[in-house]
Formats: structure tokens, C-alpha cells, sequence
């Protein structure tokens, strides 16, 4: 089901019988639409438009989703830096990407070499 709510709707196959199940399910339709919109929030940049609304839309749901309003509410207390997520073309997956590397390489030489070869190892790869 999660896969289904998060997979993009044009990659979904007809053997996923989603719409029957969202028929069935008003809380699983209202977080399906929630979840969509903000997918495409967030893969169109277009959070600087469609953020607060999309918080507002969350806030006013008639459906009892406590874990997308406790989602929501977190959002607003980083809203700047959130917003700047959804809105900027930056991003700081290349520096997290080599810090978990290092972090990994850390953690494969625990304890059997010293800081100098670990440093070394670090540069290298």
C-alpha cells in the first residue's frame, strides 16, 4: 500500500488496484491526495506557491490523520528552512553523500588502525 501512495502515478501499472482501494477508504484517499501533492511540491520546486496551503489543506482535513498533522506541524516549526527546500534549486546531497562514506569507512577500520592511516584511507577513496 505505502509503495502505491508514494510511487508516482504515472508508473503505476493496472495491475495496482489502488483507485479501488482508495474507493473504499476515505482516510487512505485523503492521504493519498495529501501525499501526492506534496510529492509533486517538492519534485516541481513549487513550495514558495503551494506550502502553506498545502499545510492549511492538512490542518482543515475532516479525516483523523494525527501522523500527517504531526508531519505538518513539524514542517512549520523549520518553515523557513523548509520552505527553502521546496522552493531552492540547492542541495546538499553531495555533502551528505561523503559524509556517510567517511563515516562508513570509520566504522569498518574501528579499532584497527590509527588516525593517520584512517585519514589516509579517507583522502583515497
Amino acid at each position: 500500500m505505502r509503495r502505491w501512495i508514494t510511487s508516482d502515478p504515472d508508473h503505476l501499472t493496472d495491475d495496482d488496484h489502488l483507485a479501488a482501494i482508495l474507493d473504499r477508504s476515505q482516510p487512505l484517499a485523503a492521504l493519498d491526495q495529501h501525499v501526492t501533492t506534496f510529492a509533486k511540491m517538492l519534485i516541481h520546486r513549487t513550495g514558495e506557491r503551494d506550502l502553506d496551503d498545502w499545510l492549511t489543506a492538512v490542518d482543515t482535513e475532516t479525516t483523523d490523520l494525527p501522523h500527517l498533522r504531526s508531519f505538518a506541524q513539524g514542517l512549520r516549526r523549520d518553515h523557513t528552512a523548509v520552505l527553502n527546500g521546496l522552493s531552492l534549486p540547492y542541495s546538499s546531497g553531495a555533502v551528505e553523500g561523503e559524509n556517510c562514506k567517511i563515516k562508513h569507512l570509520k566504522r569498518i577500520m574501528f579499532g584497527r588502525v590509527n588516525l593517520d592511516l584512517l585519514r589516509t584511507m579517507i583522502l583515497h577513496n
